[in-house]
């Protein structure tokens, strides 16, 4: 994950803002139950390595950048947009990947000149290098799993992480572990499959995705069936009246009670099977599905998470 300040401005301006976003790290990281693998803040961006839990990796990243956007905006007196755009997030495959993606984000500061070398890189507050390296604990990153990449011992993987990371100081920018430099497209679907039949060691076909030929293809065709999915349900006439329609006959309501407020459980329960079917099968945007329903962005994420449970418990389909 890599965020960055609009037209490149800073984001944390002194380490007050630093310690602040590190504050609303240490809560929502358990929270969300996700993985925080390697981290570091710079000035006008910041770099996570992380593993997604249940809700998803939007879910943290909402919750994390708009509160820290407005108590910023607070604490300086400024008004408007902090962040360029939305976050960038790659997908990456984990064997291949780790241990150079943990070393390239956590020498963030000794290429950008912040701290001389790695002895002042481990003192760095605001990196997780000196978490890695044992120099002081963070309760939120997940030292442990990454450390196994390099040794059972715990002793023996910090020596080797150490070493790791030295033997990259020379190494610069590698803008192919951050998504820049690669080319945008292969010309399409076919071109994904015949460059992998190929058995191309690498596909560069999606600035999105790191990993090598087998994972990148498992991943386009991951995403393309979900998108494939949707638009065959709209085409039979699946949308989102549908939906409601639905989910109201199976407990008994009245379609319109699904969009009126109230918390009575039985339209709790439609209105999360509606947010899951429309978010999921239909990829309706939870920003867009929170308009009609007039709820917040996390509240509809957090009926959806109700929906999905209905389903699975009661083995429902949206279509027979």
């Amino acid at each position: 994950m890599i965020i960055r300040g609009i037209e490149r401005r800073k984001i944390f301006w002194d380490s007050a803002d630093q310690q602040s976003f590190v504050d609303r790290l240490a809560v929502l990281i358990p929270e969300t139950q996700t993985c925080c693998y390697a981290w570091v803040l710079m000035t006008n961006h910041a770099h996570f390595l992380f593993r997604s839990g249940p809700q998803g990796i939007s879910t943290l990243m909402r919750r994390l950048l708009t509160g820290y956007a407005v108590s910023f905006n607070r604490r300086h007196n400024r008004y408007g947009q902090l962040f360029q755009n939305r976050y960038k997030s790659i997908i990456c495959q984990e064997d291949a990947y780790l241990k150079e993606l943990i070393r390239y984000i956590h020498l963030n500061p000794i290429r950008a000149k912040m701290v001389g070398d790695l002895k002042a890189l481990g003192q760095y507050p605001f990196c997780g290098h000196g978490v890695l390296a044992g120099y002081w604990k963070q309760s939120w990153q997940d030292d442990g799993y990454a450390l196994t990449f390099f040794a059972d011992s715990l002793s023996l993987a910090r020596k080797r992480y150490l070493s790791y990371v030295e033997a990259g100081l020379d190494q610069g920018r590698r803008p192919e572990l951050v998504g820049g430099g690669l080319i945008r497209s292969l010309g399409g679907w076919e071109e994904v499959k015949k460059n992998r039949q190929q058995k191309m060691g690498r596909i560069k076909g999606d600035q999105r995705i790191l990993g090598d030929s087998d994972f990148v293809a498992s991943m386009l065709n991951q995403a393309r069936q979900t998108y494939e999915r949707g638009y065959q349900l709209k085409a039979k006439g699946v949308d989102l009246d549908y939906i409601a329609a639905k989910a109201a006959k199976i407990y008994g309501i009245e379609r319109e009670d699904i969009f009126a407020k109230g918390r009575m459980k039985t339209r709790a329960e439609a209105r999360g099977l509606l947010c899951y079917w429309a978010t999921r099968e239909l990829n309706i945007p939870l920003s867009d599905l929170a308009v009609k329903l007039a709820m917040t962005p996390s509240g509809v994420s957090y009926a959806a998470r109700r929906g999905e449970a209905i389903v699975r418990e009661n083995n429902l389909r949206l279509t027979e």
